[in-house]
């Protein structure tokens, strides 16, 4: 008797057992947009439906080799690979695949480390700079601007400051922002997998979070960045924020996970400890943070040129 095939019933019901698993909502779309991606390809590879049946290690195997052939990059191969495994893992426990999971024994890509993009410290001057000119013109021209302005201008120096998530951003709160003439932190209480953390604030980032402060509604929302209608700002915002001041500053494709690699390279290049870096970030592995040691592009061009010294 032939298995029917995999539906978007079997994709609900996996669906359901990730979120009992408390998987991010990121991590949940990938899943399944990488599990459609495999059952598309398998119809049209072999002229008939995906089902648990032929979920079998030959099919992901030609799957690997056909995403080698486009060519896809090593990472996005093995997310490929992870979401199959994942999916097959559910479906062996939920009965619906009597043999082994197909994807133990299927090889991951290897590939060399790649370092995250980051800003190096003239990128960081000039965003900065237009950061300042854009609060300035709007402090002095346009006073109904400044509030939003001054919050923007806060979140990209605790960005660059703290390395903060985006997600980590806008889930602050007033009582989470602690602020003195000459100390500061931010508490983040529910950073990646649920862990707390405090972070120490420069300078640079307690005036920038002060001079929000000074000019932030008093309502009665928590939150401490506020967005329209004062409600609490959301992550697009955030994005949408840094990409108007880099846009202005002349470039391109900034975002604010980037900032958060900025912030961890900088901290590198000063010789601060990986644990030290580690524990800024909310990384609990070592070798998450160790990426940040891998030369980068301009880490390599500097290194070529002095052979002309």
């Amino acid at each position: 008797m032939n298995q029917p095939e995999i539906t978007e019933q079997h994709l609900q019901e996996f669906l359901t057992a990730l979120i009992a698993k408390e998987r991010s909502p990121i991590t949940m779309r990938g899943y399944l947009g990488d599990i459609r991606l495999f059952s598309a390809w398998y119809v049209d590879t072999y002229a008939e439906p995906l089902t648990f049946d032929n979920l079998t290690a030959a099919a992901v195997r030609a799957y690997k080799q056909h995403l080698l052939n486009e060519p896809a990059k090593p990472k996005t191969i093995n997310r490929r690979l992870a979401s199959l495994a994942a999916f097959a893992d559910w479906a062996r426990q939920a009965a619906y695949l009597k043999e082994a999971n197909p994807v133990v024994g299927v090889t991951k890509v290897s590939q060399a480390p790649l370092a995250p993009r980051w800003l190096d410290h003239k990128q960081q001057a000039a965003l900065l700079r237009t950061v300042e000119k854009e609060v300035q013109i709007a402090v002095q021209r346009y006073p109904r601007l400044q509030v939003t302005h001054l919050r923007d201008a806060g979140i990209v120096y605790l960005l660059l400051n703290t390395g903060l998530r985006v997600k980590e951003v806008v889930g602050l709160h007033l009582n989470d922002v602690l602020l003195s003439e000459r100390k500061g932190t931010i508490i983040v209480r529910q950073g990646k997998g649920g862990k707390r953390r405090q972070i120490p604030l420069n300078a640079q980032a307690r005036k920038a979070l002060q001079d929000y402060l000074d000019v932030r509604p008093q309502v009665s929302v928590d939150s401490f960045f506020l967005g329209q209608s004062n409600c609490g700002v959301q992550e697009k915002t955030v994005q949408r924020a840094i990409k108007r001041f880099a846009e202005a500053a002349g470039m391109d494709d900034i975002s604010a996970h980037m900032l958060r690699h900025t912030f961890a390279k900088s901290l590198i290049d000063k010789g601060v400890t990986l644990e030290k870096v580690a524990a800024l970030l909310g990384h609990s592995d070592l070798s998450t943070t160790q990426i940040y040691t891998t030369p980068g592009e301009k880490d390599l061009e500097e290194a070529v040129e002095k052979l002309e010294d």
